[in-house]
């Protein structure tokens, strides 16, 4: 059984009503990967914007395995103290972690995520030394539009983020780098120039599958 964890912010653990890119990945896999799998992790729920919580389980399809490592406003710094207990208690294989634009946006710079990066990278690997990670760069958002300065942390957080993926790689515990979608835009796959819409999700879901297929031969191109 292949035990996947999705980590990530606001972008992964989705608000009431939505499907998620944990969903649309989920489904991809459900047809594409020739091995039994499920999606681990220490939560289940959406965020809810009426009660400003994550308490929802509204979701748009709730007919699949939930569970995650995400919350709204949530980061790498947040994330590091958390990653090791929830590999052990899950038994995670493989994490599919979207980190960076909070932390970006509020709390640490470009250096000083990355060194977070190399901080929950060690913790996951203490709790599984064979754990894999594909970690997908942050995804700019409407305010590296029109903030120059954000939008130069975003741009050297995941020159830095490739490069701790290629310091930190090793056989056993593989650090795989996702790429940014390519077609992805804020005006037609975000509902509000943050969060994903559905083709959003969809292209998010697609940039881990295809990095998966592409580096291990792990199911299928997305959209096959």
């Amino acid at each position: 059984m292949l035990r996947i964890m999705p980590v990530g912010d606001s972008m992964t653990i989705g608000s009431a009503g939505e499907h998620t890119w944990r969903y649309r990945l989920w489904r991809h896999l459900c047809t594409t990967y020739d091995g039994p799998f499920t999606l681990v992790g220490p939560r289940e729920t959406l965020y809810d914007k009426a009660s400003d919580a994550p308490t929802s389980y509204a979701y748009a399809d709730p007919d699949f395995p939930r569970a995650h490592l995400a919350g709204w406003g949530e980061g790498w710094q947040h994330m590091a103290p958390l990653i090791g207990e929830a590999v052990r208690q899950t038994r995670a294989d493989l994490l599919l972690v979207s980190l960076g634009l909070i932390d970006l946006g509020f709390y640490t710079n470009a250096e000083q995520t990355a060194e977070n990066v190399r901080a929950f990278v060690a913790a996951a690997r203490e709790a599984n030394p064979r754990v894999g990670m594909v970690l997908l760069p942050v995804i700019p958002n409407v305010r590296a539009q029109s903030d120059p300065g954000f939008a130069a942390q975003v741009a050297l957080f995941n020159d830095l983020l490739a490069k701790t993926a290629a310091d930190l790689d090793e056989p056993r515990s593989p650090l795989l780098p996702a790429s940014t979608p390519s077609s992805y835009a804020v005006h037609t796959d975000t509902y509000d120039g943050t969060h994903p819409n559905a083709s959003g999700e969809h292209k998010i879901a697609a940039a881990f599958a295809d990095a998966m297929h592409q580096s291990w031969d792990l199911g299928k191109p997305y959209g096959d």
